[in-house]
This record gives C-alpha cells, sequence and structure tokens, in this order.
C-alpha cells in the first residue's frame, strides 16, 4: 500500500485528487495540507511515502526542507499552469515527478506508483518542452530587477529597491532585452515568466 500525502490549497481540487487516488487499491490517502507551513509536520505524523504537491500552494517553498526532514517522502507535482522553466527547476531539486492538473486520473496513479518506487514520473510533453527550451541567460541582479519591472515600477523605483543607480537598472533593462529578444520590458517579463525564469 502506498501512503500519499496531498499538498493542494483549492478544497474542491483537493477533494477531487483525494476521490482519485483513494479509488486505486493500491493507493491510501493518509493526509491532506491546505498550506506550505502544514506539508512537513502532515508528512511526519502520517509517514506518507509520496506527497502529491500543488506548485502554487501558498507559503514559503517547502520541497528542500521536505526532503531533508523527511527524505523517506517522494515528491510528485502538480502544476495548474506548467512552463518548461518550472519542470526544469524542480526535477533538479528533490521532486521526482512533475504533472499537469488535466492529466488522466489513471495516468496520476501511475505516476505516484513511478515516483513511490523511486522513478521520474514527467509528462512526455512536459519533459520534451523542457528539453527543448532555452536555459535561462538572466543574472540573478537582471532577475531582481525584471521581478520588480513585472510589478509595474519605474526604473527610479526598482533602483531605491535595489539600492542602484537608475542608470546601472536602464542598463540592466537593456542587457534583459537583449538577452531575451523582448521588444519592451513587459514583453521581458511575458517571455521570461513563460519560460519559467521568473
Amino acid at each position: 500500500m502506498i501512503r500519499i500525502l496531498i499538498a493542494e490549497h483549492l478544497p474542491l481540487v483537493r477533494r477531487g485528487l483525494l476521490a482519485t487516488l483513494g479509488a486505486e487499491p493500491d493507493l491510501r490517502v493518509v493526509a491532506e495540507a491546505g498550506r506550505a507551513e502544514e506539508v512537513v509536520r502532515a508528512a511526519l505524523s502520517s509517514e506518507a511515502d509520496v506527497a502529491v504537491v500543488d506548485l502554487d500552494l501558498p507559503g514559503p517553498p517547502i520541497l528542500r526542507d521536505l526532503a531533508e526532514q523527511v527524505p523517506r517522502c517522494r515528491v510528485l507535482i502538480l502544476s495548474a499552469a506548467p512552463n518548461p522553466g518550472q519542470v526544469r527547476e524542480a526535477l533538479s531539486g528533490p521532486a521526482l515527478g512533475f504533472m499537469s492538473l488535466c492529466v488522466p486520473p489513471e495516468r496520476l496513479a501511475e505516476g505516484v506508483r513511478q515516483v513511490a518506487a523511486g522513478r521520474q514520473a514527467i509528462e512526455a510533453e512536459l519533459a520534451v518542452a523542457a528539453l527543448q527550451s532555452a536555459s535561462n541567460p538572466l543574472t540573478r541582479r537582471e532577475l531582481d530587477v525584471l521581478r520588480i519591472a513585472a510589478g509595474g515600477a519605474r526604473s527610479t523605483e526598482i533602483a531605491d529597491e535595489l539600492f542602484l543607480s537608475v542608470g546601472t537598472v536602464r542598463n540592466h533593462l537593456s542587457r534583459i532585452m537583449c538577452k531575451t529578444g523582448a521588444r519592451n520590458r513587459l514583453d521581458a517579463v511575458r517571455i521570461a515568466s513563460d519560460c519559467g525564469w521568473l
């Protein structure tokens, strides 16, 4: 019997996952969590074999904490709108599986079995897209500038927040647009978001 923890913040989706996975004879949902802060505690107390974790779970990132504190609990990530960058990043960390919420129920159940056995479980389309997409060309500082710009901040506001000069911020924005091939900063934000760099 594979013991499963479902970490999903939307009650309706969580119930659907519970019903889908609980209907399988060899799978048993032993715990649920609606926030990131609850995941490690739930995994420890339930002795879950696999944590099915929503990528958009509210709260601080928990995958590394889960891997360090509950190493026997393997992770399969679910996302409503996965992009190649998210898949690459998730699988470079402690997760063994990554699937879209649109996956057929039987494929999700099979993915849980694969992850429980220590094998990767990735939707073929997501794996191909992750392999074909470009790696992130932006530096950490350029990503900081772009994240703040994504909120609609002007160059002066970005400079104030990052303790940079306005000229330095403009130089970063110019390099960002060159590296991404964007027409303007909004286009750069869209491209970086679509690639999963933000």
